[in-house]
């Protein structure tokens, strides 16, 4: 088997699916906390709108969960939103800068796993088309909230950059 493929089954895509409904979950939770932290900015409403996006994306993971009939993992409920919470809290009290570096390494483990699975869905013929278009799809929010906080950091660090040259 090719490297990063791994044999699907029922029992393992649940496996899979909960582990992007807890993380989802997380980067919700996350966001929120964000949000409240820099409310008294143009960043605070992105974050809100992140949470809201990643919300859909806990919903519609959750209802394919669904659809094979279980449930979406208990764990994930109860233990992400505290960890979330949390880091919330410490996120919220250092730099955006910081917050945004922290932010891209969440978004781009996500889409490593989403590359991954939707890969193994692709090769191994187990996922419906319907479940593969909405792993992609998450997938493209996952890269464009990478792609914003890339921007946004690059932006703060030019114009720290630029006001350092004039104070000297």
């Amino acid at each position: 088997m090719a490297k990063g493929l791994i044999k699907l089954d029922k029992e393992r895509l649940l496996e899979r699916l909960n582990w992007f409904y807890s993380l989802e979950l997380n980067q919700v939770d996350l966001y929120k906390s964000q949000s409240k932290a820099f409310q008294n900015d143009y960043t605070g409403r992105v974050f809100e709108r992140l949470a809201v996006i990643e919300q859909g994306h806990v919903d519609n993971i959750g209802a394919k969960i669904r659809e094979l009939g279980a449930q979406p993992t208990r764990l994930g409920d109860v233990i992400a939103p505290m960890l979330a919470h949390l880091a919330g809290k410490i996120i919220g009290a250092t730099k955006l800068e910081e917050v945004l570096k922290i932010n891209t390494m969440i978004e781009f483990k996500a889409m490593k796993d989403y590359r991954e699975l939707i890969k193994n869905l692709i090769t191994s013929n187990y996922g419906s088309k319907d479940l593969i278009k909405l792993l992609q799809d998450n997938y493209i929010d996952e890269n464009l909230h990478t792609e914003w906080f890339k921007t946004k950091l690059s932006e703060l660090q030019t114009t720290e950059f630029a006001l350092k040259q004039v104070l000297l």
